[in-house]
């Protein structure tokens, strides 16, 4: 991959990560247009260490305050029974909510860890078939503009509940298939909840620090050996660059969903999966790369 290549598809990340559209399709994609081919799951997990820093700068605030609730609690100063640790409420006192937050970001985190580890192989190899990708981009394209339709959109982040964690967490390990968006499955589950577009949208990206930033880490590490020097450099002016994209990309879409329906992007899916059913038609991509 050259270096324009790599400024190419971290531009890519850092404009596709948080919008329910799907990086990972996008880098698929746009990777075998510009002759990168494949950019392979990797260096999409690397990247995203990028736009995940993005997600830290923008709301440090409220991360700062929900760690420092979650160790306050852990080590007694609510009190010392099992609730009053972990941030329920007691006889004493109210529940602590950044402190539950934290454990509900923890519990929402694992059903992704955990498939993720089970079916790797899978993972990266046979879901980054394009016929795939255009099918997912199309069918959850359909789910998003139907949950956005019938949902009620009445309850804030404050009003997050373990049972909710726990089907965010199985709706944000669908993103481990291409085309279906990490922000776009969590959306969706939080729409069906009950939750607001805004509130939503939020929690999606404080639930995909944990596992996002522990694969992006994790396949830095096992890159770094087998990688040569020059692609390493690639790879980092492309995750320094979707960070730089990325954190623009949270602000405006935060306040786009705050008085707009997310019809656009329901649209520009199915119109994004149909190009790709024509593309692959053509024989302008193939289903796998190098093939």
């Amino acid at each position: 991959m050259d270096l324009w290549q790599g400024i190419v598809l971290g531009l890519v990340q850092g404009l596709t990560e948080f919008l329910p559209v799907s990086s990972s399709a996008h880098l698929r994609v746009a990777g075998e247009l510009i002759g990168a081919n494949d950019p392979g799951a990797a260096f999409t997990a690397i990247t995203q260490i990028g736009t995940e820093l993005a997600v830290i700068l923008y709301f440090r605030k409220d991360i700062a305050r929900i760690i420092a609730a979650w160790w306050w609690a852990l080590i007694g100063r609510r009190g010392a029974s099992f609730k009053a640790r972990t941030g329920w409420p007691t006889s004493d006192s109210p529940a602590d909510r950044d402190a539950q937050m934290a454990w509900f970001i923890a519990l929402g985190s694992i059903p992704i860890v955990v498939l993720g580890l089970a079916f790797q192989d899978v993972i990266e190899h046979t879901f980054r078939n394009l016929y795939i990708i255009a099918g997912t981009l199309i069918g959850f394209a359909l789910i998003l503009g139907w949950a956005d339709r019938v949902a009620k959109r009445r309850k804030a982040i404050d009003e997050l509940t373990m049972r909710d964690s726990i089907f965010y967490g199985f709706a944000q390990s669908l993103a481990l298939i291409p085309g279906v968006s990490r922000s776009g499955g969590t959306i969706t589950m939080g729409l069906l909840l009950g939750y607001t577009r805004e509130a939503a949208a939020r929690y999606s990206f404080l639930l995909a620090l944990p596992a996002v930033l522990g694969s992006g880490l994790y396949q830095l590490v096992k890159s770094a050996g087998g990688e040569s020097a020059e692609s390493l450099v690639v790879t980092g002016v492309a995750t320094v660059t979707a960070f730089a994209v990325g954190y623009a990309v949270i602000v405006g879409f935060l306040k786009l969903i705050s008085h707009r329906s997310f019809a656009p992007f329901v649209w520009y899916r199915i119109g994004a999966g149909a190009l790709v059913l024509v593309l692959l038609g053509a024989g302008t991509l193939q289903a796998y790369a190098g093939a």
